[in-house]
Formats: structure tokens, C-alpha cells, sequence
């Protein structure tokens, strides 16, 4: 399968991607929650005790997801990053930004 074809005949040129219609810096600040904690926090989540077989990683994954739905605050906190990431990110004039959080 062409996966760019796949792409282009899907989402047109709209979709983000190397060598794609979108153009993106290649080390382009992460500004979305599920780049710089979703992604991170569930998969440490999943993967805190050994997963032995694929019924098993569903399992984790639901359970995971059940932790963080369920933790206070939460979605707050997240929301109070994406707020000085986007802030680091104009201070910065879109360069790279770690380094100021």
C-alpha cells in the first residue's frame, strides 16, 4: 500500500505529514496534550507491570484509561500546560520551548 496515495485520496491535501501537502518543521514545538502527556502518562500506565499477551494489553489500556478518567484534576492540570506551552511557544517565536517550562 502507498501510504501517501492512502493519505491523499482520504484527507486530500490536508493532512500533516513528511513530504506531505502540510508543511511542518520537522522539531515543531508539541503544543497538542496528547504529544506531551496523554500518550506518556497512559502508556507508563500500561506498561507499570509486564503485559503477557494482547487480551492482556487491553485490559492495561482500559484500566489506564479508567485511572485517568478518574483522577481529580486532571484534565485541569493538562489544560494549565497547554496554556504556558502556548505562551513558552510565543515567547520563543515558535522555536523549540522545553527549555522555558
Amino acid at each position: 500500500i502507498d501510504v501517501r496515495l492512502h493519505l491523499n485520496a482520504t484527507y486530500g491535501q490536508q493532512w500533516i505529514g513528511r513530504g506531505g501537502p502540510v508543511l511542518w518543521p520537522a522539531r515543531s514545538p508539541d503544543l497538542t496534550c496528547l504529544d506531551y502527556f496523554s500518550w506518556v502518562y497512559v502508556k507508563s500506565l500500561v506498561y507499570e507491570t509486564p503485559v503477557n499477551s494482547a487480551e492482556g494489553l487491553v485490559a492495561h489500556i482500559a484500566t489506564a484509561a479508567g485511572e485517568v478518567w478518574d483522577t481529580p484534576g486532571i484534565f485541569a492540570n493538562v489544560r494549565s500546560s497547554m496554556r504556558r506551552r502556548c505562551e513558552a511557544c510565543i515567547t520563543d517565536r515558535g522555536r523549540n520551548f522545553e527549555h522555558l517550562l
